[in-house]
């Protein structure tokens, strides 16, 4: 191990009590022999138990059919979420609003996000309204069993099955990362199933005996995994994995506009592979923080002043990235409408 690496350590242990996931970035995290004696398997057992310890603090939040649909599947979906001028109304405020835009490049798919923070939304009176709405934000939370402050953007989804690129890593099923997290769409317009629907596996953001089992088997060896989105901690799941660990088929969400899904992604999901070239809307929310802290609120960003800002601040973060590096995830696409086409 370089100096370098041992002068680290510190700071690779302290990472153990966070959210940090990454096997090949954190030695401690990918040690092998730490796997072997447990670590891995710790960190996820002790996560879902304070999951489920902050969850019993928010269930305030949803009434009971949507706690037990949770418990049982991993997501909720709530179709018909709004009247029919509420839904007429985002949708002109969306298809006539020129936004500032983020572009991500993953394959044969162009992701937009598209900030949402309160000086954005103060003109749009029907997508403030959503974004705020209790269905869309209790959702969140108690899913990611955290009283904390969403990021929200407006989000597309550009798929080209016919470009030359390789496929979109999302179409893989995986786990974001080893504990409980949320992410939701509000789905504006219908989504066929032949335009790569959203997945979901049924049950598996719960642990079971097969499931510590495959984590552990992972946890020894994803540090020199040659995916990288793997071996940074985001499990891959084969095809032929799905019966060894005694999941039901896939729900694809072929669903029609106006439809709120939230989903646990520390279970099993992935974006479906399009038939066809495909453009998705929604308004998407993603909620993550700590999974060892034992309350479910006390969110800094959930402070006033502060509260509505963290989607504006990461492609900020993502900008000062590119003027550095010459390149970024995300990359600034300019004040376009939503649908515009990306530049080639």
């Amino acid at each position: 191990m370089r100096a370098a690496e041992i002068l680290k350590m510190p700071y690779y242990a302290a990472a153990l009590a966070t959210g940090a996931k990454s096997f090949c970035d954190n030695p401690l995290i990918g040690s092998r022999r730490l796997n072997e004696a447990g670590l891995h398997v710790h960190r996820i057992k002790l996560a879902e138990k304070l999951a489920d310890f902050r969850r019993r603090q928010l269930k305030h939040l949803l009434p009971e059919e949507d706690r037990i649909a949770y418990e049982r599947d991993g997501f909720i979906a709530k179709p018909g979420l709004l009247t029919d001028d509420e839904l007429a109304g985002i949708r002109q405020e969306v298809e006539t609003t020129r936004f500032h835009a983020w572009d991500m490049r993953q394959g044969n798919a162009v992701t937009r996000f598209i900030p949402l923070p309160p000086n954005v939304l103060k003109d749009l009176p029907f997508l403030k309204a959503l974004v705020w709405s209790k269905p869309y934000q209790n959702g969140l939370r108690y899913l990611a069993s955290t009283n904390g402050d969403p990021l929200v953007y407006l989000h597309i989804v550009m798929t080209d099955p016919d470009s030359k690129k390789r496929a979109d890593p999302q179409t893989a099923f995986h786990s974001d990362t080893f504990h409980q997290t949320a992410k939701s769409w509000f789905f504006l317009y219908d989504i066929d199933d032949a335009e790569g629907p959203f997945t979901y596996i049924p049950g598996s953001h719960r642990l079971t005996e097969e499931r510590l089992s495959w984590e552990r088997e992972q946890s020894l060896v994803a540090a020199e995994n040659k995916n990288k989105l793997h071996a940074r901690g985001s499990f891959r799941l084969r095809a032929d994995e799905l019966s060894r660990l005694n999941y039901p088929q896939p729900t694809r969400f072929a669903v029609p506009g106006n439809t709120l899904v939230v989903a646990d992604t520390h279970g099993f999901h992935a974006r479906a592979s399009s038939d066809r070239p495909s453009v998705r809307v929604g308004i998407y929310g993603s909620l993550r923080r700590n999974p060892f802290l034992p309350w479910a609120g006390l969110d800094p960003l959930n402070l006033p002043g502060i509260r509505g800002q963290q989607a504006r601040l990461f492609v900020a973060m993502k900008d000062r990235e590119a003027r550095k590096n010459g390149r970024a995830s995300h990359m600034y696409a300019g004040k376009v409408l939503p649908t515009e086409p990306p530049a080639s």
